[in-house]
C-alpha cells in the first residue's frame, strides 16, 4: 500500500466490522438495526415525556432529557454507517467521513461522561441540601452546566481532529473495527503519533477521572447524609431517587472499563470491537429502560404521553 497525502479528501479507509462471514452479515444487520431503532425510540420517548409533562420540568429531568439527546446522537454517529456498509456489501469510509466520526464520537462520549457527573451533583444537592435545592439548581445554572459541557468537548474534539489531520495514512488502510475510534485510527497511521497519543491519554485521564471523582464524592456525601437520617422510610425514599442514575453510571463505566481491560489483556481486534459495542450501542439503548422502569415519575409521564 502506498502512503497517501493526509489532505486527500477522496482517500478511503476500510472498516473491517465485526465479522467477515457473509452468512452472518444479515444477522448482524438485523441485530444492530433493531438495537438502533430501540435506542432512538426509547430516548425520543424520554425527551417527549419530559418536555410534555410540567411535573417533570425540574433540574433532574432536564439533565435526563439532555442525556437522552446525547445518546441518540452517540449511537447515530457509528451505527448508520455500519448498517449502510453491510447492506451495500462494502467496507469503505472516506477520509472526511472517518474524521467526522472521530470528532462526534469524542464529543458525545465525553458529554455522556460529564452529564452523568452533573446528574450526580444534582442528586447531592437534592438530598444533602433539600431546602436550598431550587435556589442552587436554578434554571440558569442548569443551562450553564450543559453549555459548559458542550463547549469543553467541542474544543477537545477539535484539538484531536486538528492533530489527526497532520498524520499520513496509507491508501486503503484497514481499520479493525466497526467505526472510526480515535485509538484505532492512531494505530494504523503511517506517521509518528506520539503527540496524538500523549494528547489522547492526558485528555482521557483528565476528562474521565474528573467526572468520576465528582460522582464518587457526590455519592459519598449522599450516603453520609442518609446515615444521619433517623427514619428508614426517609432513607429509602431519598435513595430511591438515585437508583436509576446509579444503574446508568454502573452500566456506562462498567462497559467502558470492560473495553479498556479487553484491549489491555487481548490484542484481538475482533474481541475489542465486540466489547466496544457494549458502551457505544447497548448502553444508550438500555438507559431509557432503566429510567422508565425504575422511576415512577417517568413511567407515569410515558403512560400519559402514550395514552
Amino acid at each position: 500500500m502506498e502512503a497517501g497525502n493526509h489532505t486527500g479528501v477522496s482517500k478511503l479507509f476500510l472498516l473491517l466490522g465485526l465479522s467477515d462471514d457473509p452468512e452472518l452479515q444479515p444477522l448482524v444487520f438485523g441485530l444492530f438495526l433493531s438495537m438502533y431503532l430501540v435506542s432512538l425510540l426509547g430516548n425520543l420517548l424520554i425527551i417527549l415525556a419530559v418536555s410534555s409533562d410540567s411535573r417533570l420540568h425540574t433540574p433532574m429531568y432536564f439533565f435526563l432529557s439532555n442525556l437522552s439527546f446525547v445518546d441518540i446522537c452517540f449511537v447515530s454517529t457509528t451505527v448508520p454507517k455500519m448498517l449502510v456498509n453491510i447492506q451495500a456489501h462494502t467496507k469503505d469510509i472516506s477520509y472526511i467521513g472517518c474524521l467526522t466520526q472521530v470528532y462526534f464520537f469524542v464529543v458525545f462520549a465525553g458529554m455522556d461522561n460529564f452529564l452523568l457527573a452533573v446528574m450526580a451533583y444534582d442528586r447531592f444537592v437534592a438530598i444533602c441540601h433539600p431546602l436550598h435545592y431550587m435556589v442552587i439548581m436554578n434554571a440558569r445554572l442548569c443551562v450553564l452546566l450543559v453549555l459548559m459541557c458542550w463547549f469543553v468537548f467541542f474544543c477537545v474534539a477539535l484539538v484531536h481532529l486538528l492533530l489527526l489531520m497532520q498524520l499520513t495514512f496509507c491508501v486503503g488502510t484497514e481499520i479493525p473495527h466497526f467505526s472510526c475510534e480515535l485509538d484505532q485510527i492512531l494505530k494504523v497511521a503511517c506517521s509518528d503519533t506520539f503527540i496524538n497519543e500523549v494528547c489522547m491519554y492526558v485528555a482521557t485521564a483528565l476528562l474521565c477521572m474528573l467526572p468520576l471523582t465528582g460522582i464518587l464524592f457526590s455519592y459519598s456525601q449522599i450516603v453520609s447524609s442518609l446515615m444521619k437520617m433517623a427514619s428508614t422510610e426517609g432513607k429509602y425514599k431519598a435513595f430511591s431517587t438515585c437508583g436509576s442514575h446509579l444503574s446508568v453510571v454502573s452500566l456506562f463505566y462498567g462497559t467502558s472499563l470492560g473495553v479498556y481491560l479487553t484491549s489491555a489483556v487481548t490484542h484481538s481486534p475482533h474481541r475489542i470491537s465486540i466489547a466496544s459495542v457494549m458502551y457505544t450501542v447497548v448502553s444508550p439503548m438500555l438507559n431509557p429502560f432503566i429510567y422508565s422502569l425504575r422511576n415512577k415519575d417517568v413511567k407515569g409521564a410515558l403512560g400519559r404521553l402514550l395514552s
